[in-house]
């Protein structure tokens, strides 16, 4: 999902495809399930589509979701680093320090421990990898809206942005690789290393490459133009790839429907509990509200769309993974909109900027 950060909030400040997303997804969920029980064989075809773990169809998907979103990331903002470092130094620490460790310790308590009687055990490390995968990605694109939603500064959301995608980088294949080793799968490095390539750096170029292009004679109003044409493309990218992805787990679905709210539980409590955490600490740190909002909220925020694709390429389109990380998706806009709404009521307790 492409973001545009330079133009006011629309009424509301946040998208009508954006607001019921969850409702979207929901509805791409259903007919996943449907169409895979009723087309097995169309899905199987589908799946074999693939060469180095890699599936065309679930590529190009991917490439939507991701390259519009690169485009709207300004990473010359990054040269405003030095500028109220207390926001960053916030932002840095829960996404890389704190937020992939909690999840993979909420995934192995429930999995392996308190969901224990109701599930496989193969499956559950395959759910735990899925949350994992969703931990270790912090939001690059609906953190804009967020942000927009408790009027933050939008130039600091940027920079927190921008610098999160160069960490990203870098740090998301050995991150994910150390904590997969808490489950009791392979962490096949070649794939992973793969992955970052194909739906981080090949896209993240791409986006500053059409940026560049397109802001080259200085007409701020040319990028905002694609990144409005672009951005359907982005979200019919994002519930093709639901359809498929639980066409493909449509028998394990109506075998086990309460698989989904047994994955929803420690999503819902990393989320509340990270922003909880984060919000507090910006509030003793005597972080002004127009960044400390945004902040809480990059750090509670995923990058799901990363988390889907790598899932996919590690673990398969039928996967445990890949199921977790779309649970993901689907609690993502409800639970944020309520954070949003929690901060704006907190709004008095911090400092104005």
């Amino acid at each position: 999902m492409t973001i545009d950060t330079t133009a006011p909030a629309p009424a509301g400040g946040i998208g009508f495809f954006e607001k019921w997303l969850s409702v979207w997804v929901a509805a791409a969920i259903v007919a996943g399930v449907v169409l895979g029980n009723l087309f097995p064989g169309a899905f199987a075809a589908l799946a074999a589509l693939e060469y180095a773990s890699v599936n065309f169809v679930v590529a190009i998907l991917i490439w939507a979701m991701v390259y519009p979103m690169m485009v709207a990331v300004d990473f010359a903002s990054i040269a405003k680093i030095g500028e109220r470092p207390k926001g960053l130094v916030l932002t840095i620490v829960v996404n890389w320090l704190v937020k992939p460790f909690t999840m993979a310790l909420l995934g192995v308590v429930f999995f392996n421990y308190l969901f224990a009687p109701l599930i496989d055990p193969a499956d559950a490390q395959q759910y735990i990898a899925g949350l994992i995968l969703l931990g270790a990605a912090p939001c690059t694109a609906m953190v804009f809206i967020w942000s927009q939603l408790t009027r933050g500064d939008a130039t600091y959301t940027l920079v927190q942005v921008s610098v999160n995608d160069v960490i990203m980088v870098f740090a998301f294949a050995p991150i994910v690789a150390l904590l997969l080793g808490l489950t009791e799968l392979t962490v096949p490095w070649q794939t992973l290393l793969l992955s970052v390539g194909l739906y981080v750096i090949v896209p993240l170029i791409a986006g500053m490459i059409t940026r560049a292009l397109l802001l080259s004679d200085g007409d701020q109003q040319s990028l905002d133009a694609f990144n409005a044409r672009v951005k359907p493309f982005s979200v019919l990218g994002l519930l093709i790839t639901v359809v498929l992805l639980f066409g493909f787990q449509g028998a394990t679905i109506l075998a086990n429907p309460l698989i989904i709210v047994l994955i929803a539980i420690p999503l819902l409590i990393q989320s509340y509990g990270i922003f909880g955490i984060t919000f507090w600490a910006a509030w003793k740190w005597k972080i002004p509200f127009n960044i400390a909002a945004p902040c809480a909220l990059i750090g509670t925020s995923n990058f799901f769309e990363l988390a889907v694709a790598v899932a996919i390429s590690l673990f398969g389109l039928n996967s445990g993974a890949a199921l977790a990380t779309v649970v993901g998706v689907l609690v993502e806009v409800p639970v944020m909109l309520s954070l949003v709404a929690l901060a704006n009521r907190n709004r008095h307790r911090f400092t104005e900027q």
